[in-house]
């Protein structure tokens, strides 16, 4: 278990307070982030000094220089300082950047011994398999290796295999001192596509709706996550491919309005990007019956029995590859905007609603809806 055993390993280095002076968080699993942030808070910022000692910058909008003589300049109100530091593709950009990788270096030869950085490399994603790590991701993560790797401490925060991901679940579950079938802990991966956040986040409430029966079964993730979460996704594809633009609206509305409400945009999100690469791929291949589905989709991008012919129905509406990859695209800039913190996130789902219900121009003027390099 690569991925978990990456977490941890950093996870005791802050428990034992042995850390390095810079650490580099590359991969865009939130799930493995989130743990790291939560050991450091517990062990290295006390609550009461937090507006003191814990950081957050944004290469983007803030100089590297500026960064670095903050971590060099010793606290008088807290004994330890952390500086979480995204926007770290922004190292590699157009031009020189051999002058801010040197400054990284030299900071990390002479740190300030009270002070921690992490950057945050979050633009790159690494799959389960490493083998099909895409093209792109698979070069900047060399870029980084051979250059910030040479100074700071890598920690890898990827995807999970779905039988790692399930025997998580197992073991998390007794953790909490609840017992959950096999077969619902296989489900609630299935329905989630292994993305540890939302599996997380849906187990919680699992242990929550079981309560004192403390057991989970597959009923039970049949109730709570694919009649809740799923089922409501396709009802909003099966309006949005059908360009019912009211209807769509609606069910988005509907999603919003749970009691997580806008905090589970992103995983929205996600699954609205990932059934439409479904749809693509039943496209390509000119998938007709549920046989050529389960021929046409591998294992982790199946999708659940009831919504098989649904979204080989919803996937034929669209006439080309093209209106599919266009969805694709408009979903890909949607989730750089929810990332930005937009001061509503329901009014940019709403936006990408409306563009996907709209009927895609004749020109070329949608092939420059491009995302930036």
């Amino acid at each position: 278990m690569r991925a978990f055993a990456q977490t941890e390993r950093f996870v005791s280095e802050v428990e034992k307070h042995a850390l390095r002076p810079a650490y580099i968080f590359v991969g865009d699993e939130v799930f493995f982030r989130r743990r790291c942030r939560e050991a450091i808070l517990e062990h290295l910022v006390p609550a009461e000094l937090r507006d003191f000692s814990l950081f957050e910058f944004d290469l983007i909008e803030t100089d590297l220089a500026e960064v670095l003589d903050r971590a060099r300049t010793p606290s008088l109100m807290a004994p330890f300082q952390v500086f979480f530091v995204r926007g770290v593709k922004s190292l590699f950009g157009r031009g020189s950047n051999e002058e801010k990788l040197a400054a990284i270096e030299h900071y990390c030869k002479d740190p300030n011994p009270a002070a921690v950085l992490i950057f945050v490399a979050d633009h790159i994603s690494i799959p389960a398999d490493a083998r099909r790590m895409d093209m792109t991701d698979k070069e900047r993560y060399e870029r980084i290796r051979e250059t910030l790797g040479q100074y700071c401490a890598i920690v890898e925060l990827g995807r999970v295999e779905e039988s790692e991901a399930v025997r998580w679940i197992g073991e998390y579950s007794a953790t909490r001192e609840v017992k959950i079938d096999f077969d619902a802990s296989r489900e609630l991966v299935d329905a989630l596509g292994g993305d540890l956040m939302m599996i997380s986040n849906e187990l919680e409430k699992l242990i929550l709706y079981v309560g004192e029966k403390r057991h989970i079964t597959l009923g039970d993730v049949e109730t709570m996550v694919l009649a809740a979460k799923q089922r409501s996704l396709y009802e909003l594809t099966d309006a949005i491919s059908a360009r019912d633009r009211v209807r769509a609206l609606e069910m988005l509305d509907a999603m919003l309005s749970t009691e997580d409400g806008d905090e589970a945009a992103i995983g929205h999100l996600y699954m609205l990007a990932k059934t439409f690469r479904q749809m693509l791929v039943i496209l390509e291949r000119n998938v007709r019956d549920q046989r050529m589905l389960w021929a046409a989709l591998w294992q982790g991008f199946r999708v659940p029995p009831f919504a098989a012919d649904d979204i080989i129905k919803q996937a034929r509406r669209y006439k080309s590859k093209r209106d599919l990859t266009r969805a694709i695209r408009l979903v890909a800039k949607t989730d750089l905007a929810l990332r930005s913190n937009p001061p509503s996130k329901r009014l940019v789902l709403e936006k990408l609603v409306l563009d996907l219900t709209a009927e895609p121009r004749l020109d070329a003027g949608w092939l420059q809806e491009e995302l930036p390099v």
